[in-house]
């Protein structure tokens, strides 16, 4: 073979359309507030898998769902949070909160999102392939039910502490496609009768659930916006353009897209 003949299968190899793993998470559901109890938000839809295929030249475009708006007082009821998408891989947002003894919790839809907590739990939200959205808990007397997460169901708050912690959220799942592990997809807690306390917000770029609020003046918190990673071996170009400014990484091997807005990416 010529040596011409080895410069262009080498160039070949070197340009050669690469696989990506990807990580895509929708925004969490807004966490309620209520006179006996505010249910959590349901976790952002997640999906995760690697070897995805992608073209050369093809312009992919990236969608990052926000977080649901918390509940706020007196009666403005908490929203769902929106999805995220990379190409045609579509994350729904998670179910809002509902109210003890009054309202249920919204379902999360498709996408593998998590339902919200409340007077009765929403359920999860599945997609073929993809996982699955766990409910999220039911109230129980004064207490309220924490959103589902992408780890587990949402359970009944437990009795008031005097920290005024609220509990019962859906566990999220851990991931290192980053480059260092971080925790996705928390179901927002529970709050519980008797404490007049506002509800946390979920973490930004996580698409946790926003947490209950009870009684007086207190709000839900709002749900995490979402996020997309994508990762492919640095042995391979880089995007050829992306749109959308995504923050860029060359570390452990991988090169990293990740998009905390909506934008596009071209291999």
């Amino acid at each position: 073979m010529s040596i011409y003949n080895l410069l262009l299968g080498a160039v070949a190899a070197i340009s050669a359309t690469p696989t990506v793993d990807y990580l895509v998470v929708a925004g969490g559901g807004g966490g309620a507030w209520g006179n006996g109890g505010g249910g959590g938000g349901g976790a952002g839809g997640l999906l995760y898998a690697s070897a995805y295929s992608v073209s050369a030249g093809v312009q992919y475009t990236v969608v990052i769902g926000s977080g649901g708006v918390g509940g706020i007082y007196p009666g403005t009821t908490a929203s769902t949070g929106s999805d995220s998408s990379f190409s045609s891989l579509i994350a729904s947002g998670g179910g809002h909160g509902g109210v003890t003894g009054s309202t249920s919790g919204a379902n999360g839809t498709s996408g593998a999102s998590g339902g919200g907590g409340g007077y009765s739990g929403g359920l999860g939200g599945s997609v073929s392939g993809s996982g699955l959205g766990y409910p999220g808990g039911n109230s129980s007397g004064t207490s309220s039910g924490g959103g589902g997460g992408a780890g587990s169901a949402g359970t009944t708050a437990t009795t008031a502490s005097t920290s005024g912690t609220p509990t019962g959220y859906g566990a999220g799942v851990s991931n290192a496609i980053s480059g260092s592990a971080v925790t996705y997809a928390q179901g927002g807690a529970g709050a519980i009768n008797g404490l007049s306390t506002a509800g946390p917000s979920g973490t930004a770029n996580t698409g946790n659930g926003g947490s209950g609020a009870n009684g007086g003046l207190a709000s839900g918190g709002s749900g995490g916006s979402g996020v997309v990673i994508l990762r492919y071996p640095n042995t391979y170009p880089d995007a050829a353009t992306t749109t959308g400014t995504p923050t860029y990484t060359n570390t452990g091997g991988y090169k990293i897209y990740t998009f905390t807005g909506s934008g596009s990416i071209t291999f």
